[in-house]
């Protein structure tokens, strides 16, 4: 007889597929390793498994105990078919970002949830990361894998996604391509292939709004790079310590829209029924290839999970439409509004150190309501009049003090991609205006009135 003991012994092993239809116009061999044929229906099954293996070598989990994490999901559905395998009991922290699928399938087997604000800092006590560290400190018995920072993370990569992928291509590998998270699938698998081959190429998948590129390219982990984003599973506004950027030649980044449509083209045009990061790592692995494949090349792109995580995202074409990523009325986008100010909109700033005074003369010689705090080149806080005058009147004595002692957070960085109704939902009463950086990295600001005046035109 054939079987195997429990099913986390079908962990690895995965497919590649040639894509056919989604590469028109490129050259060379385009191949992806689906990720899906996991039991988990992810490529987060293979680091559950190694890091819950690895606590157990080293005596860090005993029988009986919790497997406690932060995830996205995939990794909680790897961890949780681990635990039924091995019977530890899991609870898991999750932003609230994540697709209401993602969280009805980790109840389903077993595993408790616990939902948390995405748009807070990964220090503040209410993150996914903090929580999950509060509880392990507060269950006995508990462990926190860490999937961040975790080197079995990486390793599980190393000794099976690699070696899968070389011995599957026979050796003719050139390019390999994965979205960028933890870092775990990226650096394992790109270790592994450039001991094979030195000259192998590594492309890294980012988003808008993840701070992975620009620390690549420059060594600067900017701030201000940093602002909400849609896409699941991709891009961190941490450096994880499985990200070796050292293993990783280039890195692309893509928008939430350009992501999502190509997640469902996967779907029509390659019979690839895979989750929204498998679409931004394939748009980004493409536009890639398209500027720098040989006919002879060989890449590889990791789609690490099903499209079930994201049924009520964008498989729905209400959702799609709502974002503005598929036609039903126009919808403006934060491009569009900066565009039609036609260099209007030169942005007003004052430091930390800019006394109350000199703050309301500046605002009522411009004309404007709201203002940028900086110091230097960070965006450290904010201004609205309401507060200032309200403080003013209070105290006086403010008018010679810094702004920095009445300020408020600093407004949102947003990406250029986003329509109007998301730009909408960002602006409220503790957040006035938001701010975007474009292409040349030069810094607007988006208010209420500019809402206003993209609705009516």
């Amino acid at each position: 007889m054939n079987y195997y003991e429990t099913i986390i012994d079908t962990i690895g092993n995965t497919p590649l597929v040639k894509l056919n239809n989604v590469t028109e116009g490129i050259k060379g061999t385009i191949l992806v390793k689906v990720e899906y044929f996991n039991p988990g229906h992810s490529v987060k099954d293979r680091i559950a498994l190694k890091m819950i293996e690895d606590a157990e070598e080293k005596g860090i989990l005993k029988p009986g105990g919790t497997i406690i994490e932060g995830t996205s999901g995939n990794t909680g559905m790897g961890l949780a078919l681990v635990a039924i395998g091995k019977g530890y009991k899991c609870i898991f922290t999750l932003a609230d970002k994540q697709s209401q699928e993602k969280i009805d399938i980790l109840r389903a087997v077993g595993a408790e949830v616990i939902v948390c604000p995405t748009n807070v800092a990964p220090d503040d006590p209410r993150s996914y990361y903090s929580v999950a560290k509060k509880l392990e400190r507060e269950i006995p018995n508990s462990f926190y894998p860490n999937q961040y920072d975790n080197p079995a993370n990486t390793e599980s990569h190393y000794e099976t996604t690699g070696p899968e992928i070389w011995r599957d291509t026979d050796g003719k590998l050139t390019v390999y391509a994965a979205g960028m998270g933890t870092g775990g699938t990226i650096s394992g698998t790109s270790r592994y292939l450039k001991e094979q081959n030195p000259n192998v190429i590594t492309v890294g998948i980012d988003t808008y709004g993840s701070v992975f590129k620009k620390y690549k390219e420059t060594g600067v982990f900017d701030h201000n790079e940093v602002f909400p984003y849609l896409t699941e599973g991709i891009g961190e506004d941490i450096l994880p310590k499985n990200v070796d950027f050292d293993m990783v030649d280039d890195i692309v980044k893509v928008t939430d829209k350009d992501s999502a449509i190509m997640t469902r083209r996967l779907s029509r045009e390659e019979g690839l029924f895979v989750g929204w990061s498998c679409g931004a790592a394939v748009y980004g692995a493409l536009e890639w290839a398209r500027v720098k494949m040989k006919d002879d090349d060989v890449m590889v792109i990791i789609l690490p999970d099903h499209g079930t995580r994201y049924l009520g995202k964008v498989y729905n074409d209400n959702w799609m439409k709502d974002h503005g990523f598929i036609e039903s009325r126009k919808f403006a986008t934060a491009k569009d509004i900066i565009d039609h100010k036609n260099g209007s909109d030169a942005l007003f700033t004052v430091t930390k150190n800019t006394t109350v005074g000199e703050a309301i003369l500046k605002m009522n010689e411009k004309g404007i309501d709201q203002i940028p705090v900086v110091d230097g080149d960070d965006f450290i806080g904010s201004l609205s009049d309401s507060k200032v005058l309200k403080s003013f009147i209070e105290n006086p004595e403010l008018k010679n003090r810094p702004v920095s002692e009445i300020m408020d957070p600093s407004f949102q960085f947003v990406g250029m991609d986003n329509t109007l109704d998301v730009l909408s939902s960002l602006i409220n009463k503790e957040s006035k205006a938001l701010l975007v950086r474009d292409e040349n990295h030069d810094v607007h600001i988006i208010t209420q009135s500019d809402l206003l005046m993209a609705i009516t035109n």
